[in-house]
């Protein structure tokens, strides 16, 4: 099979200050796609420290010019690169799957979308940045303002990386702040793109973007004396480390970081509804590589296997393949490390003792698949939540089922990690769903559907999963605006 992946490598240039430059020791990083091994599709400046400071002693020097535009007019500005965010969506597109390996129809368009749709939706924002009154007597006008911080250091992961560029990017514009992101070292092409589009609209210095890897580029902007807001997206390890690092000065942090989600299904639930659903929140479009992936399945014993059997089949259908194939259902894994990391999860549920696989297992050596890093959907049955496998955050697309007989005791299971990002419930009895989703130890909550986040909802996670909302106006306010309270004596 030969990978329809770009004819030629491509070199693009970081944002600085307005101009596109080249990493100022001139290294550099390839970009390889995962749709066929040891195939480069980009070069991107290796950043370091001094490449670091200078975006954002850039972003520091726009912030004040820039804080000074009416919250409307930044709103429009948000408004227009939507539209041209909504003409480019096919080109996005393209450069999202070759970096990512999402598949283009069901992954990497769709995000293209979207991130079009998360500007446009910030873009009309411009007036709700209001503060309140308070009443003190006649004598006294007591008053709230909401202020942005100055420079936003915006850390991104590769899964997903310009919508989630487009979370925290397009809010924290239009709050009044200034922006430097950092794109993942594996997936930094189509956010090179992204701002390419923004920077048509922005004043210099507004927006800026350094590459490179975590150690070389996260941790310097992390821990720059003039950043004064940090927002990250990533494992929580990593996590930790950047809330360390914001310890030292006080600075704000909004985390949205790791899960292993569970999804709970009743004895009542629509079965092959559910099993569509089990698929759509496992995000296996994506390989599971995503936090809100439903990676833990808890099915009552009643109808275990029978659904079992049923999701097996619909994933049997599922078509792996090249990510520019619009025929296919699933792409390849982002990474060498990656895929190694997931295949080392699959051979050890294939030998953990007890344990069944249902679908799916290590990827073959021989045939097209072996050309790129490709994983089938994988299904381990008669898991016990205490094992590794149930513990643990793969980001591949790995399922463990775990079957259930009485209510509370599925819950208690379900709540016993120390993530609490998503969670899902399959139940025919509406009200035993809701009571269900209130008892789950988790941020965001689906009933009976498994699709992503809607635009304009408050987006994050409970315990280690993550500090802060995004994707809203309310994620808006508390992640990118800090409250004023003003005092005027006014009596005579």
């Amino acid at each position: 099979m030969t990978v329809a992946v770009p004819p030629a490598t491509t070199r693009p240039k970081m944002l600085v200050g307005g101009a596109w430059v080249d990493a100022a020791d001139g290294r550099t990083l390839d970009v390889e796609t995962p749709a066929k091994r040891g195939r480069v599709i980009g070069r991107v400046p290796r950043s370091g420290a001094a490449d670091v400071d200078r975006a954002v002693r850039a972003a520091a020097a726009a912030f004040p010019a820039w804080r000074a535009v009416a919250p409307r007019e930044r709103g429009r500005l948000l408004t227009r690169i939507a539209d041209d965010l909504d003409a480019a969506v096919e080109d996005l597109a393209r450069t999202l799957a070759s970096e990512t390996g999402n598949a283009i129809r069901t992954q990497a368009r769709p995000e293209a979308k979207v991130t079009a749709d998360l500007f446009r939706y910030f873009g009309g924002l411009g007036g709700e940045l209001k503060g309140e009154t308070e009443a003190l007597g006649e004598g006294m006008l007591s008053y709230t303002r909401r202020e942005p911080f100055g420079v936003v250091a915006a850390i991104v992961p590769w899964n997903v990386p310009i919508q989630i560029s487009a979370w925290k990017v397009a809010p924290a514009l239009l709050a009044g702040n200034t922006v430097v992101l950092k794109p993942s070292a594996s997936a930094p092409l189509a956010a090179l793109a992204l701002a390419r589009i923004c920077q048509a609209h922005l004043p210099k210095g507004v927006l800026n973007v350094v590459t490179g890897t975590g150690d070389e580029v996260g941790t310097p902007l992390a821990s720059h004396p003039l950043v004064a807001k940090i927002s990250f997206t990533g494992n929580t390890e990593t996590g930790k480390a950047i809330l360390r690092l914001a310890a030292d000065r006080i600075v704000p942090v909004t985390l949205e970081l790791g899960g292993k989600s569970p999804q709970l299904l009743f004895p009542d639930a629509d079965s092959d509804r559910a099993a569509d659903g089990v698929i759509a929140a496992m995000r296996f479009a994506r390989q599971g590589q995503s936090c809100t992936a439903g990676s833990r399945l808890f099915v009552h014993e009643d109808v275990y296997d029978s659904f079992l059997d049923r999701l097996a089949g619909k994933l049997a259908k599922l078509k792996v393949g090249d990510p520019l194939d619009e025929a296919s259902d699933m792409g390849a894994i982002v990474s060498r490390q990656q895929f190694e990391k997931v295949c080392a999860y699959i051979d050890e549920g294939a030998r953990q003792p007890g344990a069944r696989t249902v679908i799916g297992g290590l990827p073959p050596s021989e045939g097209r698949l072996a050309e790129g890093y490709y994983v089938q959907p994988t299904v381990f049955a008669d898991m016990r939540n205490d094992w590794r496998l149930a513990r643990e955050e793969i980001f591949g697309p790995v399922l463990v089922a775990i079957p259930w007989h009485d209510e509370a005791d599925a819950i208690r299971m379900a709540n016993d990690t120390h993530y609490g990002l998503a969670a899902y419930v399959w139940c025919g009895d509406v009200a035993k769903a809701i009571r269900t989703a209130h008892a789950l130890d988790a941020g965001w909550v689906q009933v009976n559907q498994g699709g992503g986040q809607v635009v304009g909802q408050p987006y994050g996670g409970f315990k280690q999963s993550g500090l802060g909302r995004e994707n809203s106006l309310e994620g808006m306010l508390e992640s990118f605006t800090q409250r004023k309270s003003v005092n005027v004596n006014i009596a005579p």
